[in-house]
């Protein structure tokens, strides 16, 4: 393990909170749950790369950095981190499905990431996923993954046309501060058409857009009026672009409040209240960051381990020179401890 405490400003430990798992094999759905055209599976290309399927449809070929834990620990040596926070792969939250369906491929899924864990529990945590389209299935799928060592819930930032102010969506987050887990939310499903299938336009553009759209949904539809303030919510992808138009959104909440008036208070009242990760690859966007939510409030993360994220990890915050060392620390690791919370020793 590479020993930077100097250099990152003293930090315990270096965390990690956004990365991504994918299993190395997982049960044939179709006969464990039941017909359906896409869904999931691995077809393998070599001993270190597969192809990640969606029915008859290729999705994303991958490594074994997906799910060969020794490997990922060699990178993470290799950047000098000492924790992965591994959230679920978001093709697989099966928000479209039948409930049963998304039950069963969660908890299918969920296991498999604790597996992965196992080989390295003091450097390798997991947040879970849920059947979202149904709250009650989805408290009790949480529940069941914070018994079995899960830290939270990684959750995508719609169900179908449904925002994070839709009425389950507010009953599980209620839920998730009433039990401590942290909530990790990732952009997914992002619209297509021909203006977003060229140039990867949907991670591009489609992804920080949606993550702008969900964090005005929770503000604008007046969650965080309603839900704790406990309550550990993280936004992707360095909030997608909330933080550069924060001062639109509140032009919009005085100047049309008969529109935008949802929130008991303007959107910057607001920016306590949850986190964003640091996968923004430069530095002056960071300080946006910073400069407007708070050096409390972003958390490192780098999108392992897929191609558009950010290696080495932690470049961009250990090459901010504006960064102090105390806001440098906190950024590294120290705001992950609270993050995840108790549950995280």
């Amino acid at each position: 393990m590479i020993n930077q405490a100097a250099q990152d400003g003293g930090v315990d430990k270096v965390v990690d909170i956004h990365t991504h798992y994918v299993p190395r094999a997982w049960p044939d759905l179709s006969r464990a749950l039941g017909p359906a055209p896409d869904w999931p599976w691995l077809r393998p290309e070599s001993e270190r790369a597969a192809m990640l399927m969606l029915g008859s449809r290729e999705f994303r070929a991958i490594t074994d950095t997906a799910w060969n834990a020794q490997v990922r620990l060699a990178d993470m040596d290799a950047d000098g981190v000492d924790v992965q926070l591994l959230s679920p792969t978001p093709v697989f939250f099966g928000y479209h499905r039948p409930v049963d369906h998304a039950i069963g491929v969660a908890r299918i899924f969920n296991d498999l990431a604790r597996e992965i864990c196992a080989e390295a529990p003091d450097r390798l945590v997991s947040l879970c996923q849920v059947p979202l389209q149904d709250p009650d299935a989805a408290c009790a799928e949480l529940d069941r993954c914070l018994a079995a060592g899960h830290l939270g819930v990684e959750i995508g930032n719609h169900v179908g046309d449904a925002d994070l102010d839709d009425e389950g969506v507010v009953t599980f987050l209620q839920h998730c501060a009433h039990t401590g887990a942290a909530v990790f939310v990732h952009p997914w499903d992002m619209p297509g058409g021909p203006r977003l299938e060229r140039w990867m336009a949907q991670w591009l553009a489609g992804m920080p857009a949606e993550t702008h759209l969900s964090i005005l949904a929770m503000v604008l539809g007046g969650v965080f009026d309603r839900v704790p303030r406990d309550l550990r919510i993280c936004f992707a992808h360095g909030g997608g672009s909330f933080a550069f138009w924060l001062g639109r959104m509140d032009n919009a909440w005085h100047r049309r409040h008969d529109i935008v008036g949802a929130s008991e208070q303007p959107p910057s009242a607001y920016v306590d209240r949850f986190y964003v990760d640091s996968v923004v690859f430069a530095p002056a966007a960071l300080r946006l960051l910073v400069e407007t939510l708070g050096a409390d409030r972003v958390l490192l993360g780098s999108d392992y381990p897929y191609p558009l994220g950010e290696r080495p990890v932690g470049a961009v915050v250990r090459d901010s020179e504006w960064l102090t060392d105390q806001q440098r620390a906190l950024i590294l690791g120290g705001n992950a401890r609270r993050f995840l919370g108790e549950r995280w020793s």
